[in-house]
């Protein structure tokens, strides 16, 4: 209840609107309204940019009045007017990032394709891939981001998380052809870097040593670092903010590793020992063959 009467927060329903609406931006003729075509793409682009301006605008100012503990939304004081300044400035860098954001984005989508070969079509895996969707908005967040946009960058992730099983922070830097096959269960922490090419199966975690220490640790480097060309097998887990996974390296299933690993390197866990023994309560062979009683 501390908020009330304090300061106007964002709207989560409508950042969660404006991510269905960049979805339809930065994939055109996917998502959205259909029957797009070369000749009036452009025209669509266009509304699709002032709706996006206004609404984006809103938000981030929003955001920032939250954090300057601005009470209202419409005063004109000094600092209500600094945050309109500076949310405008912000929404005008993130129009301008969009055009990048799709070249990377078709780097994604290409690398989940030529990775699964389940994949029958490249539309395929922009319309069914829940990795591709939690990276597609996480791009676009982290741009918010690195502007010190606060809420709003998490609320996109988060909601993409709450979508798809995949938690990638705002914060992490992903390099191009980045593919999460499967998905389900990945995080990718605040300060992890992902190089090229990199591939990463369900359930990986990407993660921070002594999370006991909470705050303290903020602003510094805790997530590992990954570097180019490498695969990261079902359930491993890297931790530490001086983990480096060297180039190269494949990480099998269900390994944890808080210490870096040099580049052209198979790490694996030693097979376990199964053991065998006879099940109690095993039935004769006299009964083996009678049909149980019904009813």
């Amino acid at each position: 209840m501390q908020h009330l009467n304090q300061v106007y927060l964002p709207s989560r329903d409508a950042i969660v609107e404006g991510i269905f609406r960049l979805r339809q931006l930065v994939f055109p003729g996917y998502f959205g309204k259909q029957g797009l075509t070369r000749e009036n793409v452009t025209y669509r682009t266009g509304e699709l940019v002032t709706e996006l301006s206004d609404m984006l605008f809103d938000q981030v100012r929003l955001c920032l009045r939250y954090a300057a503990q601005l009470p209202g939304a419409n005063g004109q004081t000094e600092e209500s007017q600094e945050c309109e300044s500076r949310a405008g400035d912000i929404v005008a860098a993130f129009f301008d990032r969009i055009p990048g954001i799709r070249r990377i984005l078709a780097t994604d989508v290409q690398a989940a394709f030529d990775g699964d070969p389940a994949a029958q079509s490249a539309d395929e895996t922009i319309f069914c891939y829940p990795g591709l969707y939690a990276i597609t908005v996480q791009r676009l967040a982290h741009v918010f981001y690195e502007q010190q946009v606060p809420l709003l960058p998490r609320i996109m992730t988060e909601y993409a998380h709450s979508e798809t099983g995949v938690d990638i922070h705002p914060g992490a830097e992903l390099g191009e052809r980045f593919f999460i096959d499967h998905g389900t269960g990945v995080v990718i922490g605040e300060t992890a870097q992902i190089g090229n090419n990199v591939k990463i199966y369900q359930g990986v975690t990407l993660g921070a040593l002594a999370p006991a220490f909470g705050q303290l640790l903020r602003g510094h480097k805790r997530h590992p670092t990954i570097e180019d060309d490498v695969t990261l097998y079902s359930g491993s887990t890297i931790l530490g903010g001086d983990t480096v996974i060297g180039r190269g390296v494949v990480i099998n299933g269900n390994v944890f590793i808080t210490s870096s690993v040099p580049p052209y390197t198979v790490v694996s866990m030693e097979p376990p020992k199964l053991t065998y023994r006879p099940r109690r309560g095993k039935p004769s062979d006299d009964s083996a063959g009678r049909e149980a009683p019904v009813g």
